[in-house]
């Protein structure tokens, strides 16, 4: 798979790569934080929150909305599933890793999203991103054989336990998490999830 950059023009119609931020002491703690052999996800961390950038995301970030700064981290190559959101996610990579992305639009009508539409951007180290809310992702892939490390920054309450029980009709399938709705490929599935990827499960070499 041809791995593009997200400073090339073809990333602009799933995000943009945000400007005008001071990453470093948010990088700085990011460091402290642990790589895991799989995939690591925590919605919001105390210490990051607690940084100046904090105010920086909520205000010039989401038009001052309360939000949350989490990370993923680990060690991932394949897609496995795809989520979206109602609205944009932040990303900043703490390290080189990429993001399989793909469109919400071209999710079919029964809800199915054939995986041959992915690409592939690195996202070099420091940079941060802005990817849209039709913008279909998941978990970064890493790089380097140390793994990967990514800030991740949402509305709060974002990818937590639901509060209600979901339709079984419709999008309401694909309804995961608070704010969170989720395709995944038959070899990732797991209870609650909705498999709605078709294809190859994408894996980097």
């Amino acid at each position: 798979m041809k791995i593009q950059n997200v400073a090339d023009a073809s990333f602009r119609k799933y995000g943009k790569v945000l400007e005008g931020y001071d990453f470093s002491s948010l990088i700085a703690e990011m460091k402290k934080t642990p790589v895991t052999d799989g995939v690591e996800y925590v919605p919001s961390v105390e210490a990051l929150e607690k940084l100046d950038v904090m105010k920086v995301f909520s205000e010039k970030g989401y038009g001052g909305m309360p939000v949350q700064i989490g990370y993923c981290n680990g060690h991932n190559k394949k897609l496995n599933g795809l989520e979206y959101h109602r609205d944009s996610e932040i990303n900043v990579a703490v390290d080189d890793l990429v993001l399989l992305i793909g469109s919400e639009q071209d999710i079919e009508a029964d809800l199915t999203y054939d995986t041959s539409k992915v690409e592939a951007f690195l996202v070099p180290a420091g940079t941060g991103v802005e990817v849209y809310a039709t913008t279909l992702h998941y978990a970064p892939c890493h790089v380097k054989e140390e793994g990967f490390r990514c800030v991740v920054v949402l509305p709060r309450g974002t990818n937590t336990e639901l509060t209600f029980q979901p339709g079984t009709s419709g999008e309401d399938q694909l309804l995961f998490a608070t704010n969170k709705w989720l395709l995944v490929h038959e070899e990732a599935k797991g209870p609650g999830m909705f498999v709605g990827l078709k294809g190859e499960n994408i894996t980097l070499d």
